[in-house]
């Protein structure tokens, strides 16, 4: 075999596993476990989490799903939305510290909720969705730690949380960012001393505010998606550019070496 064939062979199997790398990474990054909208106004009220389960696993299916929510900063109010296939178990825990609320004092939480009974096969996905009642406002992040486990018994941990300043850990817990609420939450929340009429009022304008902040955080979403979509791609087309690069000197070496 000639000097250049061995080298553009070389080249050849270089390119492809550092390609396949690349493509692998970027599929890992985005198997995590994660919980959508990803942000919500601290105390916001009346509104939904829907956890992401894919199936990152080639010859195992996803048979069971459990979300531990805080209980140092619980959240309030929570029921499951039925999904078909799946059986929801849900536990509460007595809070350490009891939630003073309009509607009175809260001395229990829902600590965890598992999902059993379905399946979430190779290449796809399944949202488990959770209302709630008021989210806490003393905070602004909630982790909920998930264990998924496969048919094949073994348990990914998404537990880690990550660390301003740090890179994101490799099987991270599913997180909520809480942010400061504006005219619409603090509405919502409501002080307890408004009139009838003023109530009725202010209700448009927080239905409003939790309408803008869910497509706020949907376009969010969408420009994150994007821009780790452009990143692969630009992955991709750098080692696509050195597979050209390698070819070309091959090729030049072997004119060289032509007497």
């Amino acid at each position: 075999m000639s000097p250049t064939s061995t080298t553009l062979r070389r080249t050849g199997t270089l390119a492809a596993l550092t390609l396949a790398g690349v493509l692998a990474a970027a599929g890992a990054a985005s198997a995590h476990v994660t919980v959508h909208p990803e942000s919500y106004a601290k105390g916001a009220t009346d509104g939904v989490l829907s956890f992401r389960v894919p199936n990152e696993e080639d010859t195992a299916s996803t048979t069971k799903v459990q979300v531990f929510l805080p209980t140092d900063h619980p959240v309030l109010g929570v029921l499951v939305t039925p999904q078909a296939g799946w059986t929801a178990k849900v536990t509460t825990t007595k809070l350490k510290k009891p939630v003073k609320t309009d509607d009175g004092t809260i001395t229990d939480a829902v600590s965890e909720i598992t999902w059993t009974g379905g399946r979430i096969r190779h290449g796809e996905f399944q949202d488990f969705d959770v209302a709630f009642g008021q989210l806490p406002d003393d905070t602004g992040r909630l982790s909920f730690k998930t264990l998924q486990t496969y048919s094949d018994g073994s348990v990914v941990r998404w537990i880690e949380e990550a660390k301003a300043g740090a890179d994101e850990p490799e099987n991270p817990a599913p997180a909520l960012t809480l942010t400061a609420g504006g005219a619409g939450a603090e509405a919502s929340n409501g002080s307890g001393g408004a009139a009838g009429s003023d109530a009725d009022s202010a209700a448009p304008s927080s239905a409003s505010s939790s309408k803008d902040t869910k497509e706020s955080t949907a376009s969010d979403t969408a420009d994150d998606s994007t821009a780790r979509s452009l990143g692969t791609a630009g992955l991709v087309v750098g080692v696509l550019g050195l597979i050209a690069a390698g070819f070309a000197l091959a090729l030049a070496r072997g004119r060289n070496a032509r007497p």
